[in-house]
């Protein structure tokens, strides 16, 4: 059953930020964990390898409050290295969707309304907003303490594309975003590369040319701290190989995937989220789960033949209920994060934990 979620979809962006988080994720219980983490992520001990991704845990006050309902891997939201704005209100939808999100049914139009209801699927379209980094950078080191034992926060960072810019600026914004995130004190680091690229529409993953210079770039700037590479989904197993093979050089691990993207209308077949380039946009929750399993399947076999499994495999897509932790674990997934299920059930973790 849907609860209120976490981050209330009918108020802007700011008003959560302000006034978040809500519901049972501030009011309910405070989920104790005893003995001691046993499962490793990344160098760290965690009592469950599952959490939330990049996207909802918009400040320190939504990390808390992750931590404290069992999330023992939160992502802080995406930063940048300089402030950013917010898209439009509403930056929330509910998609109408039967079945999975297939790469055909993508190539349509999608109705999206406030409606929620399970198996649920949503739209969210926020443009990867950022505060400025002297405001993030501390509340991203309040968020870290307030991790418990076996529990660790990840700090999500990206470079920004300005008008005009070049590929070496736009490297470079990559670093200096990374460089900033370090300075925290954030023990595990994830590059966003599933944002838009310099020079066209796609996405930074998908240029895989630009995706090593930005890794690169990256871990020359934070030396040893582990990394994380969040990329979409790839159709191309070469693509995927050398993805790895890219990870294998300069990170730690691949979390998969991001969203998928589509054209979202209202009942009248309008454009359903106002503004400009937000006719499409990315689609998460149930209907993407087939998406999130294909690719740990796929990089559980490029990874053990290629770099001797050495990059690990976080899992994202389409987990709104404790079988499908458990089914992505069963794929090869070495950690877990839901963000659609997870908002609108603050228990998802206790849930997984109690059938471990």
């Amino acid at each position: 059953m849907l609860q209120m979620p976490f981050y209330d979809p009918n108020k802007s962006y700011e008003d959560n930020y302000d006034q978040g988080p809500f519901g049972a994720f501030v009011e309910g219980e405070i989920l104790e964990q005893t003995g001691e983490p046993k499962e490793d992520f990344l160098g760290q001990k965690v009592f469950t390898p599952f959490g939330i991704p990049a996207g909802p845990l918009i400040n320190a006050k939504f990390c808390k409050a992750a931590f404290e309902k069992g999330f023992d891997i939160c992502v802080y939201k995406t930063v940048r290295s300089s402030v950013f704005p917010c898209h439009p209100f509403p930056n929330i939808l509910a998609v109408k969707l039967e079945g999975d999100l297939t790469s055909e049914k993508a190539k349509t139009k999608l109705i999206a309304d406030n409606n929620y209801s399970e198996p649920l699927s949503i739209t969210n379209s926020f443009g990867v907003p950022s505060k400025k980094p002297n405001v993030w950078q501390e509340d991203v080191k309040k968020a870290f303490f307030s991790a418990g034992a076996g529990q660790v926060l990840v700090l999500s960072f990206m470079g920004t594309v300005r008008e005009g810019q070049t590929a070496e600026e736009f490297v470079a914004d990559y670093a200096l975003a990374a460089k900033l995130s370090k300075e925290t004190g954030a023990k595990v680091l994830e590059a966003n590369l599933s944002c838009p690229n310099i020079g066209n529409e796609g996405l930074v993953c998908y240029n895989l040319e630009m995706t090593e210079k930005v890794c690169e770039a990256i871990r020359k700037e934070i030396g040893d701290t582990p990394l994380v590479l969040k990329v979409g989904y790839y159709t191309s197993d070469e693509d995927l190989k050398k993805l790895v093979e890219i990870a294998g050089k300069y990170a730690n691990a691949i979390a998969a995937i991001n969203t998928i993207s589509a054209e979202v209308v209202n009942q009248e077949g309008k454009q359903a989220l106002p503004g400009n380039n937000r006719l499409r946009s990315g689609v998460c929750g149930a209907g993407i789960k087939w998406a999130g399993l294909d690719m740990v399947k796929r990089l559980r076999k490029v990874t053990g033949y290629r770099v001797q499994g050495t990059v690990k495999i976080i899992g994202v897509g389409g987990v709104t209920k404790p079988e499908d932790y458990f089914e992505y674990r069963q794929a090869g997934a070495d950690a877990v994060m839901s963000a659609t299920g997870a908002m609108w059930n603050p228990y998802l973790a206790k849930e997984i934990k109690e059938k471990i």
